[in-house]
This record gives C-alpha cells, sequence and structure tokens, in this order.
C-alpha cells in the first residue's frame, strides 16, 4: 500500500529582497536562504550591515546588492548585476521603503516634499523595481513577487496620511499587476500592522505591547511573522494572485 503522494513545493532558485539589511527584509531573506534559495539582500545606504546579513544566511551564491528604489539608474545597474550572475528571478520581495511620522490631523506639517517623498519611495519605488526586473522574473519558474503593504492602506491609521495613502496604492498596484503580469508572475502584497523594527522613528515597544493587547490575537508582530506570510505566497499559495494578506494580529476586523 503506497501513501499519497504530495509534490514538491516550488522553492525559488533565486530571490531578491529589497530592504534587505533589517527588519522585515532580513527575516525574509534568511527564510529564504533556508529553504535553499540563493538571496540577494538589496540595501540602500546601509552596505556593511547588509553583508553581514549575507555572512549570516545559511546555503551559498548569496550577495548584497546597492538598490536605491527612488533611483532608476541604480535599479537599471542592479538588474545588470543580476542577469549577469544569475540569469534569471525567481522571486522579488519589495521591502524596501519609509516614512516620515506626521500626525493625522496636522495637515500643515505634512509638507508636499514629505508627501511626494514618501510615494516615491512607497510606491513609485516597488514599482520601478518591479518593471525593471519583469524580465529577468519572466525567465524565473513559478515567479513571484511580494510587495511588502501596511494595513494602514485599509485602516486609515498610520504613521502618516502619505504613507497610508503609498501603501493604498501598492495594494491597488498589486492587484493590477496580477493581471498584467499573469500566467508568468503571480503577484500579492502582505499587509501587517505595527511590527516589531526600528521602522517607524520614535515608536517604542511600549507602545506596540499596548496596541497588541487590543487586537484580538493580542501579539506584537515580529519581522518573522511577516516573513512566513511572505514565502507562503511565494512557494505554497501557487493557485493564487493579486490578494492582499493581512499579517495585522485581526487589527483589520
Amino acid at each position: 500500500m503506497t501513501g499519497i503522494e504530495i509534490p514538491a513545493l516550488p522553492v525559488p532558485k533565486v530571490a531578491l529582497v529589497t530592504g534587505g539589511s533589517s527588519g522585515i527584509g532580513r527575516a525574509t531573506a534568511a527564510r529564504l536562504a533556508a529553504l535553499g534559495s540563493a538571496v540577494i539582500v538589496g540595501y540602500n545606504s546601509r552596505r556593511e550591515q547588509a553583508e553581514a546579513v549575507v555572512a549570516e544566511l545559511p546555503g551559498s551564491g548569496h550577495m548584497a546588492l546597492r538598490i536605491a528604489i527612488e533611483d532608476s539608474a541604480s535599479i537599471s545597474a542592479a538588474v545588470k548585476a543580476v542577469e549577469e550572475r544569475f540569469g534569471r528571478l525567481d522571486a522579488l520581495v519589495n521591502s524596501g521603503g519609509a516614512t516620515t511620522p506626521v500626525p493625522a490631523a496636522d495637515l500643515d506639517r505634512l509638507t508636499d516634499e514629505i508627501f511626494d517623498r514618501t510615494v516615491t519611495v512607497n510606491l513609485r519605488g516597488p514599482f520601478a523595481v518591479i518593471r525593471a526586473f519583469r524580465p529577468l522574473l519572466e525567465r524565473g519558474s513559478s515567479a513571484a513577487i511580494v510587495n511588502i503593504s501596511s494595513i494602514a492602506a485599509r485602516t486609515g491609521l498610520g504613521s502618516s496620511l502619505a504613507y497610508l495613502s503609498a501603501k493604498a496604492g501598492v495594494d491597488a498596484l498589486t492587484i493590477a499587476l496580477a493581471k498584467v503580469l499573469a500566467p508568468r508572475i503571480r503577484v500579492f502584497s502582505v499587509s501587517p500592522a505595527g511590527v516589531d523594527t526600528d521602522f517607524v522613528p520614535g515608536r517604542s515597544r511600549e507602545t506596540l505591547v499596548k496596541t497588541a493587547e487590543k487586537l484580538p490575537l493580542a501579539h506584537v508582530t515580529t519581522p518573522d511573522d511577516v516573513a512566513r506570510a511572505a514565502i507562503a505566497c511565494i512557494v505554497s499559495l501557487t493557485s493564487s494572485t493579486g490578494i492582499i494578506v493581512p499579517v495585522d494580529e485581526g487589527r483589520h476586523l
């Protein structure tokens, strides 16, 4: 008597994580490497930190690569480097981003400069990376893109009105690109709430804990919680695309 035959999961051979030097990006890079992927750890200014992440990853073939996601020339150079070394890309995780906290009610303090930079980095940046790496992803196997979004896009509560607007754009872009890039590439948004990182300047862990106590799951989301959701999209959700996956302890409820 034979058991049920379970097909192997499609582990990406080559994966790129922008913003991979810390936080959610770092945790995702670690998860991908543990699966056996060669991981490109994208960074903007933290070269030493990115190289330290690469040195800690299990497996081989990893590299740190500067990708300033607001700079088209930097993205183009990164594409060339990945093509020369790997010739393909199986997974792209858009984890790079930045925010400038501004109270929602303080409209005057949310200047045009802050708004424009926030949207450039958090919305235009991921799109520019996707646009540039599309040819390499189309050469990949069971290719997937995961955009790290934010539940702020749904709740209207976040570090600034500009940030939550940019993330709402990321979710809309995810749905649209899922149609455009099918059937070769699947596209997802993973949408966390407050994650235990230093991403939001001035936000303390005490604040995260107090917020978590009021949520259905009463838990502070960790970078690895978000990373595991990203991995599920890439590896397990092979019949899904264009979906937004909350990782928010039930905050959206």
